[in-house]
């Protein structure tokens, strides 16, 4: 029982972990949208909208296939 916990701990935790990473790559393409064009940087913009969990979604279906 004790290791079914430790495990479900360290999943909770790599979770997280995986989500910070994810966001701060999020922000430092936001801050290199900033030496984009003008007309290109809503475009820039846009392509760090994705949420987390739209993003680990779509990577699941990728590694389904």
């Amino acid at each position: 029982m004790n290791k079914f916990l430790i495990l479900v701990a360290l999943s909770q935790i790599t979770a997280c972990s995986n989500r910070a990473v994810y966001e701060n790559m999020q922000q430092h393409q936001r801050i290199q949208c900033l030496d984009e064009l003008p007309s290109v940087y809503q475009e820039c913009i846009e392509r760090t909208k994705k949420s987390y969990e739209e993003y680990k979604r779509e990577r699941q279906e990728v590694v389904k296939e």
